[in-house]
């Protein structure tokens, strides 16, 4: 078991990186936003900022699990599940902020960046730690595919939110040419 698990070493410890970086530069972006917040972009942060860190966090936690030595794949499949049907209840919550918050409408991108693509990739993690110890090499596909689809979420999340917030809240700068 340990080395299927040691031969995918250096994927989890590239995307555990990118993970945790990516992370912390959300705390950035958060500290740039509330030197500029108004009351009406906090429902609206809520419903698309917060769910980015989580989803870097989700990564962070599949290559924490994979990374440790397990004496079998069973304990680890476990706790992917967990981490999937809790990412799945989390979509459900990110779905009730997004139509609930007022100051912006959301466009078929948001629908399918905050809540599709998340979903389908809580929904492979669950499947892939379903069959995680009978079948480990596909699981581990899957499952690697799912942290490279969260990754590519949080990014793709977290440049929409910084350049609604540019756009919309920063003044324009002009050029005194």
């Amino acid at each position: 078991m340990r080395e299927i698990l040691t031969a995918w070493g250096s994927f989890y410890t590239i995307i555990g990186t990118a993970a945790a970086t990516l992370t912390g530069l959300m705390f950035v972006v958060v500290t740039f936003v509330a030197n500029i917040r108004q009351r009406r972009i906090g429902e609206s942060f809520a419903a698309f900022a917060t769910p980015t860190v989580v989803h870097f966090c989700a990564a962070l936690l599949i290559t924490a699990i994979l990374s440790a030595p397990w004496p079998t794949l069973w304990g680890a499949g476990l706790l992917l599940g967990l981490v999937g049907l809790s990412g799945i209840a989390y979509v459900i919550v990110i779905l009730r902020r997004l139509r609930r918050q007022a100051s912006y409408k959301p466009v078929l991108e948001d629908w399918l960046w905050h809540t599709i693509f998340p979903f389908v990739s809580y929904t492979a993690l669950v499947i892939a730690a379903l069959i995680l110890p009978s079948q480990p090499e596909p699981a581990l596909f899957i499952v690697g595919a799912v942290t490279v689809l969260m990754l590519f979420i949080g990014i793709h999340n977290s440049w929409d939110t910084v350049t609604y917030v540019a756009d919309q809240f920063l003044p324009e700068n002009k050029d005194q040419d």
